[in-house]
């Protein structure tokens, strides 16, 4: 049975309780851990709901939800991918198996292709198989070239091969693919800094960006990837995948608050199409439930 969402939860409080005393903030509290806010961030972000509503004498349900809006939308950072097509771009896209990495790789092509980019496919997760035959069926049905090696060789050498075709063709932009076993993870993140170095080499100045996708469904675990991939080389922006109804969404506000990566894109479904640009107020207002209210 899929969980309550936060929205639903919100509108109970304030029906269960007669105003917004120490009580209903406790229950808020609680209400935001389980829609998959981290326990820290939610202490902290009902206390500072808590002490301005005292400040501001607000008390009626509409004013609280309002300034919880506010307070939400500071920590939910969105951004660009922006493109130079004359440079060869790098996006190395990280995360743990069975996000749906591969498929936002072919996404993003999409994308790109679509407005005029030349874009090259890069299968650098070498050790699984079905991800190196995964990328260059995408490859295939969405006419994007796809740079491949046997299976167990190099994912650096991958990559580099694939920023020499870019920069071979006049510039554009190269999508990685990389391996996600997180259960061997100092030999994952050596690898991972390695793959780094290569693509950092290959892009053009300022046209390099690592992008971890998370999945919308696993709630807190998202957020420990996000610290252990910030960790390990660094992100700049996440594509979120499996975003619908039943994802309860408050790691993005734990990841923005805690780690300060914005969101470039979220997927809601299996179609190349089903990707699109971050939208904070959108996101907050889905979260809260007060979409589509004046």
């Amino acid at each position: 049975m899929a969980k309550e969402s936060f929205a639903s939860k919100l509108k109970s409080l304030f029906g269960i309780h007669k105003g917004v005393d120490e009580d209903f903030f406790d229950d808020l509290t609680d209400a935001l851990i389980e829609g998959d806010v981290g326990a820290k961030s939610s202490v902290e972000i009902i206390d500072r709901l808590q002490k301005e509503c005292k400040e501001d004498k607000l008390k009626d349900e509409e004013a609280v939800t309002a300034r919880l809006k506010e307070i939400l939308l500071s920590y939910v950072k969105a951004t660009e991918l922006p493109l130079e097509n004359d440079k060869v771009n790098v996006f190395m896209l990280l995360g743990v198996n069975g996000v749906g990495k591969t498929t936002s790789c072919a996404k993003l092509g999409k994308l790109f292709a679509s407005r005029g980019t030349n874009v090259i496919l890069a299968a650098s997760d070498t050790f699984r198989a079905a991800a190196v035959d995964q990328l260059a069926m995408h490859g295939e049905r969405l006419s994007l070239r796809v740079v491949k090696h046997q299976m167990g060789s190099d994912p650096s050498a991958v990559v580099f091969d694939a920023g020499e075709a870019c920069r071979a063709s006049g510039g554009g932009l190269v999508i990685a693919d990389t391996a996600g076993r997180l259960h061997n993870k100092e030999n994952l993140v050596n690898e991972l800094k390695k793959i780094d170095r290569v693509a950092s080499s290959k892009a053009s100045e300022g046209c390099y960006k690592k992008i971890l996708v998370v999945d919308a469904t696993t709630g807190q675990n998202a957020v420990r990837q996000a610290e252990v991939f910030n960790e390990a080389v660094g992100v700049d922006a996440i594509v979120l995948t499996k975003y619908d109804s039943t994802a309860r969404g408050g790691e993005v506000i734990t990841i923005g608050k805690e780690l300060g990566i914005p969101v470039a894109y979220v997927c809601t479904g299996e179609k190349y199409e089903d990707i699109a640009p971050m939208d904070p107020l959108s996101y907050v207002e889905e979260f809260l439930g007060t979409r589509g209210e004046k």
